[in-house]
C-alpha cells in the first residue's frame, strides 16, 4: 500500500467512486441508470431498496424523483435515498422532502486511512473478543441489539447468517464477552473492488460501556483490514461514537442525510427502520 498521505477531497472522491458508484452488498443487485445508482434486495431479509448515488441537475431532479418513486412503488419495496452534502443539486435533500420523503437525522461519514492509523489500534486486543462464524453465534449479536436498542432484530440476525454462509469471505462479525454474556457486537464488509471496507454495529449493552470494548472492536477489524490489503475504513458515525473515532484518526468527509419513501406500510415500532440504523450506526 502507498505511504503517501491523501487529502480530504481526494479521499472523498475515492470513497465517492468505490462505496457509492461501484460498490456490491451480498443479497442485493446494484443497478446503474443514467441518474442514479439502486441497490435492490435480492430477498425478503433485506427490508428496503436505495439509492445510494445520483447524477442530477435543476433540469431534471424533480422528473427523476417522480419516477424512482414509480419504479420503487411498483416493485412494492421502501426506498431510502441516500443524500450527501456534496449532491447535486445542492437542494436536493429538500426537494425530496417536498416530494413526501421522510428524512432523517444526518449522520457523519468518517474514513481512516490505515496507514495513518495511531499505534493504539495495532496493540493486541485483550478483552475477550471473538469471531463468530456459525448461525448458532449470530443469536449473539441480536441478544446484543435487543438489549441496547429494546426492538426485534431477528430479521437483522438471519440476514448476518445467511451472508456468513453464502458469502463469509466478504463479512466477518465479532463479539465481546464478559464471562459467557455477549455485551457488544460488530461486524466489517468487505468488497470485491475498491479500497475501501465498511464498519457497522459497534452496540455495546449500556452497564458495559467505559471498560474499552468499543476500542477493542475498532482495532480487531482494523487489523484484519489491514492484514487485506485494505487500505480505508469507512463508517456511518453516530454522535456517541464520532468523538471516538476522531481519536483514533478517523477523519470527517461528508454529512449523510438517509430519506425515506415506504412503498408498503412498516411494521408496528419502526422496526425496519430501526434495524437499517442498527446496522450502519456505531453507537459506543
Amino acid at each position: 500500500m502507498s505511504k503517501q498521505s491523501m487529502s480530504i477531497d481526494q479521499v472523498l472522491a475515492l470513497y465517492d467512486r468505490d462505496q457509492r458508484q461501484e460498490v456490491d452488498y451480498f443479497d442485493v443487485r446494484r443497478e446503474v441508470t443514467p441518474y442514479v445508482t439502486r441497490l435492490l434486495p435480492l430477498s425478503d431479509l433485506e427490508p428496503e431498496g436505495a439509492i445510494i448515488h445520483s447524477r442530477l441537475d435543476e433540469a431534471n431532479v424533480d422528473q427523476v424523483i417522480q419516477a424512482e418513486v414509480a419504479y420503487f412503488e411498483e416493485l412494492g419495496i421502501d426506498l431510502e435515498w441516500k443524500v450527501y452534502d456534496y449532491d447535486r443539486p445542492p437542494d436536493l435533500r429538500a426537494r425530496l422532502v417536498a416530494h413526501g420523503f421522510q428524512a432523517e437525522e444526518p449522520e457523519a461519514v468518517l474514513a481512516l486511512d490505515l496507514n495513518e492509523a495511531p499505534a493504539i489500534l495495532w496493540r493486541p486486543v485483550t478483552p475477550d473478543v471473538r469471531r463468530i462464524s456459525g448461525p448458532d453465534e449470530v443469536q449473539h449479536v441480536k441478544e446484543v441489539e435487543e438489549a441496547v436498542w429494546h426492538e426485534d432484530f431477528g430479521q437483522l440476525a438471519q440476514r448476518l447468517a445467511q451472508h456468513l454462509l453464502q458469502d463469509p469471505g466478504h463479512l466477518s462479525v465479532y463479539v465481546a464477552y464478559v464471562g459467557e454474556l455477549p455485551v457488544s457486537a460488530a461486524w466489517i464488509v468487505f468488497h470485491e473492488q475498491g479500497q475501501f471496507a465498511s464498519l457497522w454495529g459497534g452496540s455495546t449493552r449500556p452497564d458495559y460501556r467505559q471498560r474499552g470494548l468499543y476500542t477493542a472492536l475498532v482495532a480487531i477489524r482494523a487489523q484484519e483490514a489491514r492484514r487485506r490489503g485494505v487500505r480505508f475504513l469507512a463508517v456511518d458515525a453516530s454522535p456517541m461514537s464520532r468523538p471516538i473515532l476522531e481519536k483514533y484518526g478517523f477523519r470527517w468527509l461528508t454529512y449523510a442525510h438517509a430519506c425515506k419513501w415506504p412503498a408498503r406500510p412498516t411494521q408496528p415500532g419502526g422496526v425496519a427502520t430501526r434495524q437499517q440504523i442498527g446496522q450502519r450506526r456505531q453507537v459506543g
